[in-house]
């Protein structure tokens, strides 16, 4: 019973170490992306861009910058998309 829980325990450590290894070799990846995305939500706004649909400008609440934060560029575009058919976030 004891080497079963040595090697769950090894898993367990491989396994944080494989996340920790890919997390940190694409930080910079996942930094600039996030930037973008919310570069992007904010020129829509700033350009009212939105406007041209006839579409008020999008609220930028917390919700929103989580999203354009955790997936970027897609994520601007999923709010601006969400956005166009009238559904606020």
């Amino acid at each position: 019973m004891e080497l079963f829980s040595v090697l769950v325990l090894f898993l367990v450590i491989l396994v944080f170490a494989a996340v920790v290894y890919f997390v940190v070799r694409n930080i910079g990846h996942l930094v600039i992306n996030s930037i973008v995305g919310l570069l992007t939500l904010f020129l829509v706004n700033y350009l009212h861009l939105m406007q041209y649909a006839g579409k008020p400008d999008i609220d930028i609440g917390w919700i929103t910058i989580i999203i354009c934060a955790l997936a970027g560029l897609p994520g601007a575009i999923l709010v601006i998309v969400l956005a166009l058919f009238g559904i606020t976030l």
